[in-house]
């Protein structure tokens, strides 16, 4: 069964940081892509970052670019999102997924995704 567990959420200022962390078990870790996405009440989930199987290409959106870093630890099965510089405008529910196969910002292309946890930034 295969399992993506969120922690680090929570609540913070503008300007504050916090990092996220995703444990996943039930998969080969090691050759996932993984991804971090965002929600907010009303809106369609939206790709924030991603990290190839090796850690070599990662992409962001726009909107975090500078501010946000993914990476991974292939040894923990443990994927990261540090998060600085937030803004209100970053709040929302955090996930993150994994895949098979080759890089994609496309949340439709994930096949495991973790519970969510919530990121609010208050100004």
């Amino acid at each position: 069964q295969v399992q993506l567990v969120e922690s680090g959420g929570g609540s913070v200022q503008a300007g504050g940081s916090l990092r996220l962390s995703c444990a996943v078990s039930g998969r080969t870790f090691s050759t996932a892509v993984m991804g971090w996405f965002r929600q907010v009440p009303g809106k369609e989930r939206e790709f924030v970052a991603g990290i190839n199987w090796s850690g070599g290409i990662t992409g962001y959106a726009d909107s975090v670019k500078g501010r946000f870093t993914i990476s991974r630890d292939n040894a923990k099965n443990r994927v990261y999102l540090q998060m600085n510089s937030l803004k209100p405008e970053d709040t929302a529910a955090y996930y993150c997924a994994a895949k098979s196969g080759g890089y994609s910002t496309n949340s439709r292309m994930y096949n495991d995704w973790g519970q969510g946890t919530q990121v609010t930034v208050s100004s």
